[in-house]
């Protein structure tokens, strides 16, 4: 799955070394280093713990979609969700998210178009949750700094990421309550293509529609906000509880911010893991609070480990228990739907 011949790949490295230049441009590695050594990594311990919870949540809100498909048990959706980060962290271009659609459909024989349409519909309602948490918290960020250009920039990334992410969630939407206009749009377009590939994409258009249903009810469209405010609402905490190891402190909304910001710029392109894309808006941010530049890069290197680590060897212990194979391209089972 990883190609490093792929131009792909390479692109993704390249934006992440630009992103590290600025990150640590200027910075005394030494005192970033002593900054590590001089805090207090117990805290480390409820930051994980809350962490888990919040993907236990991640697992329930899965669940929660394909409720309209199967109804399938969230201790059954947590080894699949992890999968998925597993595949998130190790691999790039997002390869998780096809790769615990496979795993799903291995389970649970449920077509790997429907699965990845409330996949999507995940992602999306995640980017609302963190375009909310920049827009309610822009008001205190403009009375620290109005001069680096640094608050336009949040805002004009709020503004058309909002335009983006309400957009195709109405689609969705309109997909959802109105399935027979959607097919019949569907089938127009595909009257104008090869013959051949409509006849291949038309039945995957149509379990891709399957996905959705769990977005056909307005109470079930809030239900699924609501347990992705509360899954983004848990991570924060592990901002917080990480915050409390270093001598600094700013608001949970401050870091409700940094955690909106940084999983924005992470939709960014970059080397497997956000490596970067992470790392360079979460220490910017912090400086902007005033928070020491060795300061704010030991803090978010630690907090970017965290992150990363306990849920990716997690994944590939239940990657490995799948009996499946390092580098093999799972995308190309997708093909089997048809």
């Amino acid at each position: 799955m990883i190609c490093m011949k792929s131009w792909k790949f390479w692109l993704g490295v390249l934006i992440s070394i630009v992103f590290l230049y600025f990150a640590f441009r200027g910075q005394h590695f030494e005192d970033v280093w002593a900054a590590i050594q001089n805090s207090k990594l117990i805290w480390l311990i409820p930051a994980v713990a809350v962490y888990f919870i919040g993907v236990w949540v991640r697992a329930w809100r899965w669940h929660y979609l394909l409720k309209p498909l199967k109804s399938i048990s969230t201790r059954k959706m947590f080894p699949i969700v992890t999968i998925g980060y597993f595949g998130n962290n190790v691999y790039p271009a997002r390869a998780g998210e096809v790769l615990r659609a496979v795993v799903l459909k291995r389970h649970e024989g449920i077509p790997i178009s429907a699965s990845l349409a409330t996949i999507i519909v995940e992602r999306i309602f995640d980017g609302v949750v963190m375009l909310t948490f920049v827009f309610f918290n822009l008001p205190e960020l403009a009375k620290l700094t109005t001069d680096s250009g640094y608050v336009g920039d949040i805002q004009s990334l709020a503004f058309w990421g909002a335009i983006a992410f309400l957009g195709v969630l109405l689609i969705f939407l309109l997909a959802a309550m109105f399935p027979h206009i959607t097919l019949a749009v569907t089938d127009k377009v595909l009257s104008w293509m090869p013959k051949k590939f409509a006849e291949k994409v038309r039945p995957l258009a149509m379990k891709f529609m399957q996905g959705l249903e769990c977005l056909r009810s307005p109470k079930e469209a809030i239900m699924i906000f609501f347990t992705s405010a509360i899954i983004w609402l848990l991570e924060t905490g592990k901002y917080w509880f990480i915050m409390l190891a270093f001598p600094f402190q700013v608001s949970f909304f401050a870091l409700m911010l940094m955690n909106g910001i940084v999983n924005l710029a992470t939709t960014i392109p970059s080397a497997p893991g956000y490596i970067g894309t992470f790392d360079g808006p979460g220490i910017a941010l912090l400086q902007a609070y005033q928070v020491p530049g060795e300061l704010a890069t030991a803090y978010t290197l630690v907090l970017h480990a965290a992150l990363w680590l306990p849920i990716t060897l997690l994944g590939a212990y239940y990657f490995t228990r799948e009996g499946l194979k390092w580098g093999k391209k799972y995308e190309s089972e997708m093909v089997e739907e048809s």
